[in-house]
């Protein structure tokens, strides 16, 4: 089974992505601000991230930043997962180390496919 670190400080939010994900099959962990995500990343080594980009302590970029320049996260997906949607959002995410972008709201029927797509080579 695979394991998904779900970074969002909006209860309702993570609500929302623990129900459908874990239909799915997969193990939720969360987080609610940058210092949990890196801390919990690292506790639990998830196969999958999905960062909020605004979030409190540590922002998205800079967890993302962090954990991306350990040796050990190299190779974890973290998809920026964000209703941050300006031009240039998208660009933003990929520079700080995301391997991919979501933006919220999600689209309830095609989220768990999203997700598949960054898990096929884990």
């Amino acid at each position: 089974m695979k394991t998904i670190l779900v970074v969002d400080d909006n209860e309702d939010s993570r609500e929302l992505v623990r129900k459908i994900l874990k239909k799915q099959g997969y193990i939720i962990i969360e987080a609610v601000d940058g210092e949990d995500a890196i801390a919990k990343a690292i506790a639990y080594r998830p196969d999958l991230i999905l960062m909020d980009i605004s979030i409190p302590k540590i922002d998205g970029y800079e967890a993302t930043r962090r954990l991306k320049a350990r040796p050990d996260f190299k190779d974890t997906p973290i998809i920026a997962f964000t209703a941050h949607a300006m031009r240039g959002d998208q660009e933003k995410a990929i520079q700080a180390g995301c391997n991919g972008y979501i933006s919220k709201p999600i689209n309830v029927r095609e989220f768990p496919e999203q997700i598949k797509i960054y898990l096929k080579d884990k």
